[in-house]
């Protein structure tokens, strides 16, 4: 499954404003003075430009992704980032070695459990932190509510756990998932809300979400999104929307005396 920069370009403000300080903090400081990163579904580089003002300048990043465009524009705006195209349904032979960090962004959603786990097992032999952000948690809600919007918040869920190209698709349920998984494989797991919260100067972003969730929830055959789609565009320029995400830090328990304060479960 692949994603237009475009589309990428337009969430990515939101999703820097979404991510949960904390957590972002806590990730930098495990990856060490010397940081070698190693970017899950990297896309155009988010999470390179949400981590970097945080870490030391001889940070180096692995960027992994199946789609050589999107890495195209990651290393045109970051010459010092290695792309690595890769088919991420296979987890073998990730670039590890030397590997402090791996993050992922807005891609948890998008897996099956199965291969949660296996990335689980494959971390935690390397014994390796897991910082993923900005997982869906299935939470929509709009302001001036319509009576149509739970009906589609649950059509686009559905739609969610479909396969997205690595079985069939946790959706929102991926963050739970995530923290039950790598607690079974011996990390203490952290997690925090990052939801967006978008207002009228959101008005591109809500537009495209609308087309997106409406198309998703007919998909699941909800039959009147379109109904639905044209009554909340009417309301991008002066209602409200949040999207709920969750945040996931994942630490080998022998590395938590590494982290400050932080909350967790």
């Amino acid at each position: 499954m692949g994603f237009a920069p475009q589309w990428l370009a337009l969430r990515e403000p939101a999703d820097l404003a979404a991510r949960d300080a904390g957590l972002l903090g806590q990730a930098a400081r495990l990856a060490g003075p010397s940081p070698v990163v190693v970017d899950l579904g990297a896309g155009t580089g988010a999470s390179l430009r949400a981590l970097s003002p945080h870490m030391p300048e001889n940070a180096q990043w692995q960027l992994v992704d199946h789609d050589p465009a999107l890495l195209a524009h990651a290393v045109a705006a970051h010459p010092q980032a290695r792309p690595n195209v890769r088919d991420l349904t296979n987890l073998r032979d990730l670039p590890l070695s030397g590997a402090t960090l791996v993050s992922a962004s807005a891609l948890l959603d998008l897996v099956s459990e199965n291969w949660l786990r296996d990335l689980a097992h494959v971390l935690a032999h390397h014994d390796l932190p897991f910082y993923a952000a900005l997982s869906y948690d299935g939470v929509m809600t709009w302001q001036p509510p319509l009576a149509a919007d739970g009906a589609v918040t649950a059509a686009f869920n559905k739609d969610q756990c479909t396969d997205k190209g690595f079985g069939p698709a946790l959706g929102p349920h991926a963050w739970s998932c995530a923290r039950q998984v790598f607690a079974q494989a011996g990390y203490h797991v952290f997690c925090a809300p990052s939801p967006w919260v978008l207002g009228h100067d959101d008005a591109p972003l809500q537009g495209q979400l609308l087309d997106g969730i409406a198309t998703a929830a007919a998909r699941a055959g909800y039959t009147d999104a379109q109904a639905w789609h044209a009554a909340r565009q009417v309301q991008v320029t002066q209602g409200q929307c949040m999207i709920g995400h969750q945040d996931i830090l994942a630490v080998p328990k022998g590395r938590v005396a590494q982290l400050g304060a932080v909350g967790g479960v």
